[in-house]
């Protein structure tokens, strides 16, 4: 397996990018190869998120790190995607954790809840001294959350909430949860609940043949009260939980272009190094190249684009439709750069002595959480006609 990394960098991609963007990068970049993949073959193997890195995490400042203040970093949002697409490179659940942290427990705690909320529980997260997670997705309430059954009954002091929520990144592990309900009136609402709230219970979802290094978990609520202060007080409607989607689905758009970068390093170096007819190496064969160009092709393109998505955030008029775009477009862009790269590897492609195939089962899920690709599609040609497929 090849050892020296460098992103593709075929239009010069890097020249667009500040020193300090470019120092970020590189500081996880070292960080993810020197102590995240050396774990990530046994965590795969063995179904088991990494725990000694979370400390880390914390350390190198990749919780929240857009944030500004409240012991948060407060960097720019492409350096925030360059975090992620390195994290990535590593393991699509090494992303999810932090994206999860950052962009669906802490930014709705700092866009939508009280200062005495983000004082108590935005530093915490930050340090990683808590773990949080995002309960929005229901058994029935996949692509069209706005079908969530989970409710909020106004009681005494608080409310009384009762549901399940299902495919919950850090559900078992989580000190906190951001869970979103119905009221009586039928509005969406936002909670804070804390681990070991009386009715709140979790179970981790096992089986998993994508995203093994990531613990997935249902989250059960069954008369569990929660006080009046732990309700996010500007979080009204369904459009609350969807912008913390957004923010996440950002962080997703540059981190599969790590691991479509790692799939077409590792199939670039093999095709080199694997002697085929005649003693060529795979490299010396069209076919081979053709699949490299592709590859270099596509990456190129999604850099482009989530570069320019970046610079749209960091200017505060990136929409909702720049982030569906660019999600759809980098997330199957990285899945098929997986799939041939799988197949630049032979039989060699199916073991995990090499990356490919974990990337490839990985993405699978990850072109289909936050917003599957059909949907971003319907999303994209609503903007286009103003007209909506979607219902």
């Amino acid at each position: 397996m090849s050892k020296n990394y460098e992103s593709l960098n075929y239009m010069m991609f890097d020249d667009l990018l500040t020193d300090e963007e470019k120092m970020i990068r590189q500081s996880v970049r070292d960080f993810v190869s020197k102590e995240v993949i050396p774990l990530l073959q046994e965590a795969h193997r063995t179904e088991k998120f990494p725990m000694e890195l979370i400390p880390q995490f914390a350390e190198m400042g990749l919780l929240g790190p857009t944030i500004q203040g409240y012991d948060c970093p407060g960097l720019g949002d492409v350096a925030y995607g360059l975090m992620m697409q390195e994290l990535e490179r590593g393991d699509s659940g090494i992303r999810s954790f932090c994206s999860v942290q950052g962009a669906l427990v802490m930014y709705p705690i700092y866009t939508y809840g009280s200062e005495e909320q983000k004082q108590k529980y935005l530093p915490q997260l930050a340090k990683a001294k808590l773990i949080g997670c995002f309960g929005l997705t229901e058994p029935d309430a996949g692509s069209n959350p706005g079908g969530m059954r989970t409710k909020a009954e106004k009681v005494s002091g608080g409310y009384k909430l009762n549901g399940n929520k299902m495919w919950i990144t850090n559900g078992c592990i989580a000190d906190i949860a951001i869970v979103w309900a119905r009221l009586d009136d039928g509005d969406i609402a936002g909670f804070i609940v804390e681990k070991g709230t009386k009715g709140f219970s979790t179970t981790t979802m096992k089986g998993k043949f994508s995203l093994r290094v990531s613990v997935t978990s249902e989250l059960h609520f069954e008369d569990c009260v929660v006080p009046e202060e732990n309700r996010l007080p500007l979080a009204k409607g369904l459009k609350a939980p969807l912008s913390c989607l957004t923010q996440a689905r950002y962080g997703i758009s540059w981190g599969v272009i790590g691991a479509a970068n790692a799939c077409y390093h590792e199939a670039l170096e093999y095709s080199k190094e694997r002697i085929l007819f005649d003693g060529k190496p795979l490299a010396a064969y069209q076919l081979a190249q053709a699949k490299l160009v592709k590859m270099a092709q596509e990456i190129t393109k999604a850099q482009l684009l989530a570069l320019q998505l970046g610079r749209l955030k960091e200017r505060g008029v990136m929409k909702h439709y720049h982030v569906s775009l660019a999600k759809m477009n980098n997330c199957r862009m990285a899945l098929e750069v997986a799939r041939e790269a799988r197949d630049m590897l032979g039989a060699n492609g199916i073991i995990d002595e090499y990356p490919v195939i974990r990337h490839m089962l990985n993405l699978e899920t990850v072109n289909t959480y936050e917003g599957t690709e059909d949907i971003h599609r319907l999303v994209v040609g609503r903007q286009l006609t103003g007209i909506s497929a979607i219902r």
